[in-house]
């Protein structure tokens, strides 16, 4: 399938067919190509929790309330995001910029290109993630609308804010796991209905771990994978020219 094609055969598919089994690596190689996708600042705060498990297919069922996209479904991806491993995130990626601006870089434009990641990734990254009650995310608001009287600066970064950023990127990394599910063949449903407590109880996920959404893995099961047609407003009221 084309691209086009790919789009337009991924639904929400409610309903599986339980006689027709994933093929487990097809879709663990998908959930590696949503690490393709973009989010920001490299920081890839995520996790990709495959549940393959009968029994604890069950239980994250459970936390869905028992929807039939969860109950019926062969594979499970819940996508969580990890906003508290932002100081290991940043280390990894400030290590991968230093080799990469050596071998891709200009040897006189290197040192400082290398000194830029490690201000970007060594000072400003740990204080835009940071967190301490509120008190940093407020500091934060308060440098940049001071800062924002003079010139143009981002103003998204309260303690609230940088989760939002947060749960965007991992939103981003779910979608393109959904299309690569598609370009299989397969089908999935991005589930947001469930019961955060239990399904982090079940899955075991520290404090700091957030669940971003729950997509259930399948081939749909005839007309009652799908709820007929898709349904989606004119173009014309979604669609701004400037």
């Amino acid at each position: 399938m084309n691209l086009e094609e790919v789009l337009n055969f991924r639904r929400s598919v409610r309903v599986y067919d339980p006689e027709k089994p994933l093929d487990t690596a097809r879709v663990k190689h998908c959930i590696e190509l949503a690490t393709l996708a973009p989010n920001s600042s490299n920081m890839q705060l995520w996790e990709f929790h495959h549940i393959t498990d009968k029994a604890l297919m069950e239980k994250v069922s459970y936390a869905c309330l028992n929807q039939s996209a969860t109950s019926t479904a062969s594979e499970i991806v819940v996508f969580v995001t990890r906003r508290d491993l932002f100081r290991q995130r940043a280390r990894y990626v400030l290590a991968f910029e230093r080799e990469n601006i050596k071998k891709y870089s200009p040897a006189a434009r290197q040192q400082k290109r290398i000194e830029d990641r490690e201000l970007y990734y060594g000072k400003i990254m740990p204080f835009l993630y940071g967190r301490f009650f509120g008190l940093l995310g407020l500091l934060r608001v308060i440098i940049t609308t001071c800062i924002g009287l003079f010139r143009t600066i981002t103003r998204q970064v309260s303690e609230n804010d940088v989760r939002v950023v947060v749960h965007k990127s991992c939103a981003l990394a779910a979608q393109t796991f959904m299309i690569a599910m598609a370009n299989e063949g397969y089908d999935t449903c991005p589930i947001e209905g469930f019961d955060s407590r239990v399904l982090k109880k079940a899955l075991q996920l520290p404090r700091g771990a957030e669940i971003n959404m729950v997509v259930s893995c399948g081939i749909r099961k005839g007309n009652d994978g799908i709820w007929g047609e898709r349904c989606r407003v004119p173009f014309e009221t979604v669609y701004v020219k400037n």
